[in-house]
């Protein structure tokens, strides 16, 4: 459909990672698009993130592939110690062989440059307006359109509304209102200099050191110039989802009893960033009418799969393929995105959660995650990744024509 018989924009609220996706998606069916973003400039704040093939994938679609590759670095494999006695509890090759079974590496890139990536073809587009400043309060809808209301009375009114507007959704808020999951885990993240960062950890890899209530993550960005160093603990204190300015005594307080040489990690960051983490009960239902909620709006959920970014774009592009194949009928195509969508994210959250528990495994439960892996062979972790991995344009809409 093009844009001269479609006079009304579609509106995405939230101009993070999912709703410039989902901006680009739409472009690409032939709709012009306004996103609403609250934040006083579109940017990105975070570390680094790990892109499965799936996410090179969603890139691809979106038309934003080569942007990205160029920012990534590629990993060598993916590897798990016991960060109580350095035990390697499971490597995995991310080499030519990974590439060939899922068409496409693994690899780790700073969030920013993945936000970049999406903003640079968004704006590539012509076709998408942005509004900062602008945080959406209410929504109405009727048969043919959506009209937002901003904090200052403002209205948007478009042909549909994607809430993309993260994990403390308004639109969610407005047609569920269901509440947050707070973990109790508290994740700080950083990126440090290569020159400040060990030696004996310079890994081409994305490196994770798993003990009793804690693990440590590390990996290298940008060309190798910087290491990401992410660590997650059970907090004592009671926690509410958000993200606040991390103190280096109080990362210092836990990780008692773990290895010296992962625990270098926590030493090395000048400042911190501290998320408390939270994820919510998988929904069936995220559209209503002409609204239909996206990326962590729609399934939020905790960091151990690395999936939340890669979540996001799949979304999006599932999103595209429901219009295309629907010839844009907005309440058809929503339908067949939403039954396409479900019971993917809904496992990320749930499977996230058990790998939680997998990780920070203690006492019996420690040895039994230490065993699990032994003696695997690459193509056995590639066939228990075929799920997550498989994942692409060609495929994306299997569940919704099954169901």
């Amino acid at each position: 459909m093009s844009t001269a018989q479609n006079p009304l924009p579609v509106i995405v609220a939230g101009g993070g990672i999912g709703g410039l996706a989902a901006a680009l998606a739409l472009v690409r069916q032939g709709f012009r698009v306004t996103v609403l973003e609250q934040a006083p400039q579109i940017g990105e704040i975070g570390a680094g993130i790990q892109i499965g093939p799936n996410g090179f994938h969603a890139f691809d679609a979106l038309g934003v592939g080569d942007k990205a590759r160029g920012r990534a670095v590629y990993t060598d494999f993916m590897v798990m110690h016991d960060a109580v006695d350095e035990y390697q509890v499971g490597k995995i090759p991310t080499d030519e062989k990974f590439r060939q079974r899922f068409g496409n590496p693994y690899a780790v890139i700073h969030r920013a440059d993945v936000h970049l990536s999406l903003l640079e073809g968004a704006q590539e587009t012509g076709q998408v307006e942005f509004h900062t400043n602008t945080r959406v309060v209410r929504i109405e809808q009727d048969e043919a359109s959506v009209t937002v209301w901003d904090q200052n009375g403002k209205a948007f009114q478009g042909c549909a509304l994607i809430g993309a507007d993260g994990v403390k959704s308004v639109v969610r808020e407005q047609f569920v209102g269901d509440p947050a999951r707070v973990t109790g885990h508290v994740v700080y993240r950083a990126v440090v200099d290569k020159k400040d960062f060990p030696e004996d950890l310079q890994w081409n890899a994305a490196a994770i050191w798993v003990g009793p209530n804690c693990h440590l993550v590390h990996y290298p960005l940008r060309g190798g110039e910087q290491y990401n160093v992410v660590v997650t603990f059970h907090s004592r204190e009671q926690e509410e989802w958000g993200v606040t300015d991390g103190s280096k005594e109080e990362v210092q307080s836990y990780f008692q009893g773990i290895c010296p040489k992962a625990r270098q990690l926590i030493d090395l960051p000048k400042t911190w960033k501290r998320w408390a983490t939270a994820d919510r009960e998988p929904i069936g239902q995220w559209t209503y009418g002409r609204v239909s909620l996206l990326g962590d709006a729609a399934h939020p959920t905790t960091q151990y799969m690395a999936q939340g970014a890669c979540m996001a774009m799949e979304d999006a592009v599932t999103l595209g393929e429901a219009l295309r194949t629907h010839q844009n009928d907005w309440p058809k195509a929503l339908d067949m995105y939403q039954r396409a969508r479900v019971a993917r994210t809904a496992r990320i959250v749930l499977s996230s959660r058990e790998m939680g528990r997998i990780y920070h495994a203690k006492g019996v439960e420690r040895l039994v995650r230490n065993d699990l892996w032994r003696g695997r062979s690459a193509e056995r972790f590639y066939d228990a990744m075929e799920w997550l991995y498989g994942w692409n344009v060609g495929n994306c809409l299997d569940a919704a024509q099954n169901t």
